[in-house]
């Protein structure tokens, strides 16, 4: 990308009403654009972020077997009122919109009634399974907050992952699969050091689900956990008759801020017995499929990834998420004619600062636009036939050879 060339502007200042620190840094280094509370545009460089976040998903999930989908966003009311989910009093943060021959909607806030019941028409024997299939997806809810910026918005991206089983334990083996999964996710996203799978409420029909929470100040979630961290549950959980089952106790704990990015859940039978997915086993019997749900709040980690780093000077970008490795400058003549040479051929990794501003607001751009490594090749570097290379993390400087500059 050549700067001179994207209508991508840095900002003075955020929107009036954002009062998130990830929301107003993404907004000024020009990566989002905010249409309304909790509803972001995901600009060239946002959206690049976006896509290097799912990819690492993508390559994880494959490994073990995953199959990628896209269901649709509009949502039958049938199949959600089988399971007792369309009532606004049993879910309330629907969108749910007319359609003119009459008649309603819903706006998908999550994916398993219509996963579950597509299923029905391609699962049949004990053959068929198991199955895992996932998406990328919108997701809408009409939450009564909206002031965390991109880290929960009421339009978020979410990647959805569904699986079915025809016993408990391939179930139990699988979710175990997810969660080494996830554990690499979190680690080439660059929060694997401060991600901790998280005991939380399993609802009405398991004693415990699990989240994957990351400490943050700015978390919604108050967390706990022992010394080396190997134990960790939500507030919700955090009760002596719980901790009794792990041999714990409270003074054992650390409270903490959690941001929430995951969470991993066996469903076991809460969609299929309703919906009728069912299977023929070896004994030709019927029986209903065991099923399990994984998220990640892909979105979301964009906005974490981005509070996590975050410096008094802009935003810093683990290299795997970033939009581009290098930011490259070019000061006086020779500079300039240096740079548009390394620059061909390296499109795809570098944000090429070309436009006729002062040095300094290039550097000031780069700094609050977080990509990791900055260089400048000026007409005093290439004296010496080198290069200024700044970390953008460290701010770590040191001159190169040009031919050592490795893309």
């Amino acid at each position: 990308m050549r700067f001179s060339k994207t209508f991508i502007k840095t900002l003075r200042s955020a929107p009036k009403d954002e009062i998130a620190r990830n929301g107003a840094l993404l907004s000024r280094a020009g990566y989002i654009h905010k249409e309304l509370a909790g509803i972001y545009d995901y600009l060239p460089l946002g959206l690049k972020v976006i896509e290097n976040i799912k990819n690492i998903i993508r390559e994880e999930l494959n490994k073990i077997g995953c199959e990628e989908v896209m269901m649709s966003a509009l949502q039958n009311p049938e199949l959600w009122e089988a399971t007792g989910r369309f009532s606004d009093q049993e879910v309330d943060i629907w969108f749910k919109t007319e359609l003119a021959s009459g008649g309603v909607l819903g706006l998908a806030p999550t994916h398993e009634e219509p996963m579950t019941n597509m299923l029905k028409t391609y699962v049949s024997s004990y053959k068929d399974l198991p199955l895992y299939a996932y998406q990328f997806q919108t997701k809408f809810r009409n939450e009564l907050r909206a002031k965390s910026g991109v880290m929960r918005g009421r339009e978020f991206l979410m990647k959805d992952l569904y699986s079915f089983h025809t016993s408990e334990k391939d179930l139990d083996d699988f979710y175990e699969k997810v969660e080494n999964a996830y554990n690499k996710i979190f680690e080439r996203l660059g929060i694997g050091d401060c991600t901790y799978k998280t005991f939380a409420s399993g609802g009405i029909f398991s004693k415990f689900s699990h989240e994957y929470q990351t400490i943050l100040p700015v978390g919604e979630d108050t967390i706990y956990y022992n010394s080396d961290k190997s134990l960790v549950f939500n507030k919700e959980v955090f009760e002596d008759e719980i901790l009794a089952d792990f041999d714990a106790s409270k003074e054992d704990f650390t409270e903490d801020k959690g941001a929430e990015v995951g969470n991993i859940f066996k469903l076991k039978f809460k969609y299929s017995e309703p919906l009728g997915l069912k299977y023929t086993d070896d004994k030709n019997s019927e029986q209903f499929v065991y099923m399990g749900c994984y998220g990640i709040g892909v979105s979301r980690l964009m906005g974490v990834i981005a509070e996590k780093f975050a410096d008094e000077k802009g935003l810093v970008w683990p290299e795997t998420v970033a939009p581009y490795k290098y930011y490259l400058v070019g000061i006086g003549e020779k500079g300039q004619a240096a740079a548009e040479e390394l620059y061909k051929g390296h499109e795809d990794i570098i944000l090429f600062d070309d436009r006729d501003v002062r040095p300094g607001e290039k550097f000031a751009d780069a700094e609050l636009m977080g990509i990791p490594t900055r260089i400048v090749i000026s007409d005093k570097t290439l004296a010496d036939n080198k290069a200024e290379i700044t970390n953008r993390a460290t701010f770590e400087t040191k001159l190169v050879d040009l031919k050592e500059i490795i893309m």
